[in-house]
């Protein structure tokens, strides 16, 4: 199957044709998007919010349909589409999918389904200790930097061959090959900013043609593990010094830029960004980030930035 297909945007769609009664040319502030969209569950979105709620334009990315909303965006919305397990987005201020922009990604639990401090520590025989600092960093509980070291400190003397072991069953996240190609034929930028290891992130950027990549650099002598990071950390603020050197850098604009991780030390970088997007996160990073994909896999990045065009633009 050809990657760059498969979040094809396309308007035509059966399930406009089965909603045409509730379609309206009113003002629309808002999406929601899931791949199993039907009518029964537009019926209940109308007996949870006690509205009847119009739509104005519907298209689908890839296998999601994506509804353009009219009205505004409610909390009983929010909840109602949290208790059906639907994702949504406000559009009031999205990035321009037709104009030249960037991804910027964390990489641990975004763009792979791991973190692989954790996986390393496992086969170290240190998991559990890692693994539960490791949570608590995520969760804002701890000073990043501080818990990194504290962890890594734990691989002291470790066979360096175990880094190779982690790669080499390395799980991306679903959707994540689709979505870089997708958003190289819209001519975006690529990159990820991580506090894992570069080990893994640049073999993601060979593997996936990133246009950048930066993360720490695990020391190694005498084949094993010294249990220390070389150089600066990549912190929180790092992150979102990346963001925006990038974007100078391409000569981008800020308000063209997308920012998507899952945990605390991602929150500064999500912030620069134009768009900041919580990827199944922490309560925390939910609560804090513009937007958040709760339900779909990363393709739910492309189903948001979709609605520019719907709102700029026409899509055949």
């Amino acid at each position: 199957m050809n990657s760059q297909k498969t979040l094809l945007i396309t308007q035509k769609t059966a399930l406009a044709e089965q909603l045409q009664q509730r379609i309206q040319d009113v003002q629309a502030n808002w999406i929601l998007y899931s791949a199993s969209l039907s009518p029964d569950f537009f019926t209940q979105l109308d007996e949870l919010t006690g509205m009847f709620n119009p739509i104005h334009r519907i298209w689908r990315v890839g296998h999601y349909d994506v509804a353009l909303m009219a009205g505004d965006l409610t909390i009983s919305h929010e909840q109602s589409l949290q208790q059906l397990q639907v994702d949504y987005a406000s559009i009031e201020a999205i990035p321009d999918l037709s104009q030249p922009g960037l991804l910027l990604m964390d990489m641990d639990s975004t763009a792979i389904q791991i973190e692989c401090i954790d996986e390393i520590a496992k086969l170290a025989g240190v998991g559990a200790e890692v693994s539960a600092v490791t949570e608590r960093a995520m969760q804002g509980e701890l000073d990043f930097e501080q818990s990194l070291r504290q962890r890594v400190a734990q691989l002291t003397g470790a066979d360096a061959n175990i880094l190779a072991q982690v790669r080499q069953v390395l799980p991306l996240m679903p959707e994540l090959r689709e979505l870089i190609s997708a958003l190289k034929d819209f001519g975006w930028r690529t990159a990820i900013a991580s506090g894992g290891f570069t080990y893994f992130s640049d073999y993601l950027q060979e593997m996936l043609a990133l246009d950048f990549a930066q993360s720490n650099v695990l020391e190694i002598a005498d084949g094993r593990l010294t249990g220390q990071v070389l150089g600066e950390v990549v912190s929180a603020q790092t992150k979102a010094d990346i963001l925006r050197r990038l974007t100078a850098q391409y000569s981008l604009k800020p308000a063209n830029t997308v920012a998507v991780g899952d945990g605390a030390n991602d929150l500064v970088m999500m912030d620069a960004a134009g768009l900041g997007i919580a990827f199944h996160a922490k309560p925390k990073v939910e609560a804090q980030a513009q937007s958040a994909i709760r339900c779909a896999q990363l393709g739910g990045v492309l189903c948001i930035l979709s609605a520019s065009l719907m709102l700029h633009s026409s899509v055949e």
